[in-house]
Order: structure tokens, then C-alpha cells, then sequence
């Protein structure tokens, strides 16, 4: 994900990155890219922190991380600086709930990140940040494919749509928004929303329409995108990731995923959320 940001970040000036940049350090071992990326928020939106969990314990080469691994003591102590320091350098308020995959790792990140902020707000659970549960529909075809080609070829196969036991790319983009969406905090407030590396490492593929990926664009632990929606017409809304230039109409993912020859049905949508 750092390529991702960087490429953009590196078309804009220096002199305005260093107008806008705090001038406070970032935590230790905080990724570059989000301080970048702080530099470039506007005010008063209904902010979103995708982010990856903070710090955790070591998994095995082939990046199968198990769900029981959790974070490490500097992982934990980065988790709370970042939520101070959110809390402290931004026009934004933190005092509102959170969602997390379910997995100990982000609930305690997430938990850690609102203490940081010297808050206690409730952490709702969420399959839609997880797999199985978000992108995966059938674990038990995916996930023996997922062990023998390795975590980096099974979500580029998912981008290209050649990967069985899994959602449409462009639903799995789609419900992720809509989760979003549906949760979005008011005007002037910032959301947490922590998750996996393999969770926004697609996502963020899927937006930026790039059917393959490297580990220069993985997300590194505790990176993570900011994100808001506009407020126009569901016709014409679109959403927007700070740092990155992109601006997307959501009719625009809809249209591809109607290519592919599915019907918004099976989309994740409540009644009452129209994107068009």
C-alpha cells in the first residue's frame, strides 16, 4: 500500500505537504505513509481510518498468520500513541464506536487506539472484516488453495477473478463500502475501523482498479487509508481516499460489477442504503 500513497504523495509540492504536515513526531514505528497522508485531511467530513491492526507476534513465511497470535509490547504501545496522537493533532473527534474484525488483535487495537485518546467506546464486531466473511463465501474450496499458493497470489487471483469459493471483485469492494457507509460517525468525528492485511491490501486494489499486486503495495502493520464519502445524491455519490488523489463514483463500481454479469441483489446492501 505504501507504493500506492507515495506515488501520489510524490506529485504533490513539498512546500504544501510541509504547510499542512504536524509539526509533533509521529509515534515509533509508525508507517511514513500516514503521516502523509494525515497532511492532506479536510475538515469537517465523516472521516473513516481503515487501518491494519498494530503490531503483532511473528507468523510463518508464507504469511499464514494465525487468529491466536497476538500483539506485541510494542505493538500495544503504538496502538495507544497513534490514538493519542490522533486525538491531539487532528480537528477531529475520536469519541465514537469503533468496528473491528473479531479477532483478538484488532479488538485490542482498536480498544487501544480509544484509550490512547483517553476513551472507552463500544467495539463492534464485524464479519464483513474477517475471512471467512468478507471476501471468502466458501472457506472450505478457498482456503486449501490459499495455503498452497501463498497469501500475495491468493488475493492478486481474487483480483483477477480466477479464484473459486470467493466473492465477484468488485462485490467484495463494494460490500466493505456499503459496511462503511453504513457506519459512518457525524461531521467532525473519525471512526476506527481495524481489520487484516489481506482485507485491505484487496480493498485498496479494487479501488484503485489494478488487477495485480506486489509486496511493495502490502499494507505494513498499523497502515491504513483514510476515507469519506461526499454528501451528493446517491446517483452521483462517490467516495474518496485521502492521500491517494482518488475520487470514485460508486456507479462506477457498480457498472463493473453489473460487466461481470451480476445483479446488485447479491449485493450487501439494507433496503434503505441506494447508491444509485
Amino acid at each position: 500500500m505504501s507504493k500506492y500513497l507515495n506515488n501520489t504523495l510524490s506529485k504533490i509540492s513539498a512546500d504544501k505537504l510541509a504547510s499542512h504536515t504536524p509539526s509533533a513526531p509521529a509515534p515509533s514505528h509508525l508507517p511514513d505513509s500516514m503521516i502523509s497522508s494525515v497532511s492532506l485531511l479536510p475538515e469537517n467530513k465523516r472521516l473513516i481510518l481503515f487501518t491494519r491492526h498494530s503490531l503483532r507476534e511473528r507468523s510463518d513465511g508464507n504469511g499464514f498468520a494465525s487468529y491466536q497470535l497476538p500483539l506485541t509490547p510494542k505493538g500495544r504501545i503504538l496502538a495507544k500513541s497513534w490514538g493519542r496522537w490522533l486525538s491531539g493533532h487532528l480537528p477531529y473527534s475520536l469519541d465514537v464506536d469503533s468496528i473491528s474484525s473479531p479477532i483478538g488483535r484488532c479488538i485490542d487495537t482498536a480498544q487501544l487506539m480509544q484509550e490512547g485518546a483517553g476513551l472507552r467506546r463500544d467495539i463492534t464486531h464485524q464479519s464483513l472484516l474477517v475471512e471467512p466473511g468478507s471476501l471468502v463465501t466458501e472457506p472450505e474450496i478457498a482456503n486449501p488453495v490459499f495455503k498452497e499458493i501463498g497469501v500475495l497470489n491468493f488475493i492478486n487471483r481474487f483480483l483477477q477473478g480466477n479464484l473459486e469459493g470467493t466473492k465477484n471483485t468488485y462485490q467484495g469492494g463494494l460490500d466493505i463500502l456499503s459496511l462503511f457507509y453504513q457506519n459512518q460517525p457525524q461531521h467532525g468525528h473519525l471512526m476506527l475501523a481495524v481489520s487484516h492485511d489481506t482485507l485491505l491490501s484487496a480493498f485498496l486494489a479494487v479501488m484503485f482498479d489494478v488487477v495485480e499486486i506486489d509486496w511493495n503495495d502490502w499494507p505494513k502493520m498499523m497502515e491504513g487509508v483514510f476515507l469519506w464519502f461526499d454528501d451528493k445524491l446517491s446517483s452521483e455519490r462517490a467516495f474518496y481516499l485521502a492521500g491517494s488523489g482518488i475520487y470514485r463514483p460508486i456507479s462506477s463500481l457498480l457498472d463493473g460489477y453489473r460487466a461481470a454479469g451480476y445483479h446488485p441483489s447479491k449485493l450487501l446492501l439494507p433496503p434503505e442504503v441506494q447508491w444509485n
